[in-house]
């Protein structure tokens, strides 16, 4: 590390000869001086552990909050979006593998000055902060000293995440949170373990826990062969209806990515998830394949049309209040 702008990493413990041990996430990472845990983004300094990617920002966006995907939080509100590098997952078909799995070219931005150009996008109705693109819980000291800092300004904080963190860490930063969409890869763990380096237990825990301070919405990404049986769906759909049957589940189509080639998600199998699930499930939703109908927010009383999408911009033509503008019935929207 050559950087001015060093930052002692949270959560880490000192072992024998300058090694330390990251408690971030359920990794541990035992880490020897000069290299870096699983994630790419957490050093070991003589003996310190630091955090490498702190401020170091390679995305920056003023997206729909709805390509989160969030459809259930402020909808049709743009979002400053903000990603750095690295992940603590290995996943062989990551979609954003190029600032997930290496170090591309980043811009430091402060806490301060990230605050500041979030402000400046009010007059775009900008809603906040998201922390996205790459894994934001190893960008935790960040997030941590940016978070607080953008509640201060009455502007939210967003979370797109792979929910793999230790329980510590995220009870600190949950009540500087105002939603977040959790990526449930699968409901296997061999799945985890085969594709992506991870336990199937993690992020499950993570959208438990989360959803007790602010609202959680999740994505599954369905990849042909892999987890897109009829039993594995509906094993999933199982589990979000037992956390509560309101809560927005997104069905994603699979594209090949990075060392990954099975062909893409076809739409037979996107409709037959979401026919599964909405017999459960009183919000479902199909991404990254245009299906008509498959993105609009219904009333699950009257089944007027809440929101209408149309790719990533929403009309809330009937919704006031989070509550059907027809019927009266909630909806789950904060809006």
């Amino acid at each position: 590390m050559d950087r001015d702008d060093l930052h002692i990493a949270s959560y880490f413990r000192n072992l024998s000869q300058q090694d330390v041990e990251c408690l971030l996430c359920p990794w541990h990472c035992r880490i020897r001086p000069g290299k870096t845990g699983l994630c790419g983004a957490r050093e070991n300094h003589e003996g310190t552990l630091y955090s490498a990617n702190y401020g170091q920002v390679t995305s920056l966006a003023l997206d729909p909050i709805e390509k989160k995907p969030l459809y259930h939080f402020y909808p049709g509100r743009p979002i400053l979006s903000v990603g750095s590098f690295g992940c603590n997952l290995s996943c062989s078909f990551c979609q954003n593998w190029q600032i997930s799995q290496g170090r591309p070219l980043s811009e430091y931005i402060s806490p301060e000055k990230l605050v500041e150009m979030a402000v400046n996008c009010r007059p775009q109705g900008n809603l906040g902060v998201a922390y996205t693109y790459n894994e934001p819980f190893i960008s935790y000291e960040y997030l941590a000293d940016t978070a607080p800092l953008v509640a201060a300004e009455g502007m939210k904080n967003v979370l797109v995440t792979n929910g793999i963190v230790e329980s510590e860490p995220l009870q600190a930063l949950l009540p500087h949170l105002d939603a977040m969409n959790v990526d449930i890869k699968s409901m296997d763990d061999e799945f985890y373990r085969r594709l992506c380096g991870g336990r199937a237990q993690h992020p499950r825990d993570t959208v438990e826990a989360a959803m007790a301070h602010c609202h959680v919405e999740i994505t599954n990404l369905l990849i042909p062969g892999e987890n897109d049986s009829d039993e594995q769906i509906e094993t999933l759909v199982d589990w979000a209806a037992g956390l509560s049957e309101h809560m927005p589940v997104h069905f994603s189509a699979y594209r090949p990515a990075h060392d990954f080639h099975a062909p893409s998600t076809p739409a037979a199998t996107l409709k037959r998830a979401h026919e599964i699930a909405v017999s459960k499930l009183k919000f479902v939703y199909i991404g990254n394949l245009h299906l008509d109908g498959t993105t609009d927010t219904r009333c699950p009383s009257c089944d007027a049309v809440a929101v209408s999408r149309s790719g990533f911009q929403a009309r809330p033509d009937c919704l006031s209040e989070g509550r059907c503008s027809n019927c009266g019935a909630g909806l789950n929207i904060i809006q």
